[in-house]
């Protein structure tokens, strides 16, 4: 039986360019969170600039939790019994939440850009919090210079400005993006206690070069999770067949082979 993969976008489907060559070796589903593309966003998630703090990291948790049960229908909808959750950067959150709805149906975990949380602050933050304000900036006030510069020299040229700019066609309201990007920011969001309680195997990759993730936040989790498997990729994790290869490879030493 071919493996089953999950994919949890960061903020689109879109990113998941490797897409193609995972269904070489195995089932793979792929969804966008609500408010994203024809997903629709309960009205009472939108951000609005009258929000408290605390408003705002409700809003995301919710958010996250919205985007963990779309993931599981997708599931459903393929009955599967069995399969493996991979998530990238921002998707991480709600990719361990689909974890932890069923975990006895969770074969592994696979993660890029790794870290314990989405921490901008401390001695050991996981996101570079100059990178990520400065492309809050560009979004709230030049939609394309985000899409020139923002999204593809973050990404150390690993997503190519048409594909940014497919990206940003996915949001049907530019506040929505705007909020989400401004949350994520304000809201660490630590997973390590999530991820030891699951016990699950687990691929770690790291986007080497990566401006927007820092060198700490992956040996902060390598540190935690020693008997985890590792990769680091040249390019973006969701491009990078560095990052297919890991995942074939892991998915086989879990115990699903390949057809």
């Amino acid at each position: 039986m071919q493996p089953r993969l999950l994919l949890v976008p960061p903020f689109t489907e879109l990113q998941w360019t490797i897409k193609p060559q995972l269904e070489e070796w195995a089932e793979v589903a792929s969804y966008d969170p609500p408010g994203v593309g024809a997903e629709a966003i309960p009205s009472g998630l939108v951000p609005r600039p009258e929000m408290s703090d605390e408003e705002r990291r409700e809003a995301l948790r919710e958010w996250r939790r919205r985007a963990a049960e779309r993931g599981l229908e997708e599931v459903n909808a393929r009955g599967w019994e069995q399969y493996f959750v991979v998530m990238d950067g921002e998707g991480i959150p709600a990719g361990v939440r689909v974890a932890q709805a069923r975990p006895e149906s969770v074969q592994g975990i696979a993660i890029g850009h790794a870290a314990l949380s989405r921490s901008t602050e401390g001695e050991r933050p996981a996101i570079n919090k100059e990178v990520h304000a400065a492309m809050g900036e560009l979004l709230k006030t030049d939609s394309q210079a985000f899409i020139r510069y923002g999204i593809a020299q973050a990404t150390a040229g690993s997503v190519s400005e048409e594909l940014a700019d497919q990206m940003v066609d996915r949001f049907p309201d530019s506040d929505l993006v705007v909020g989400v990007w401004e949350m994520v920011g304000a809201e660490p969001e630590p997973v390590g206690e999530d991820l030891a309680a699951l016990g699950l195997p687990m691929l770690l990759a790291q986007h080497v070069g990566c401006l927007g993730s820092t060198e700490e936040g992956f040996e902060d989790i390598v540190a935690r999770f020693p008997d985890a498997t590792t990769v680091r990729c040249p390019e973006a994790c969701s491009v990078s067949p560095a990052f297919v290869k890991a995942l074939r490879d892991f998915c086989a030493d879990v115990g699903v082979p390949n057809s």
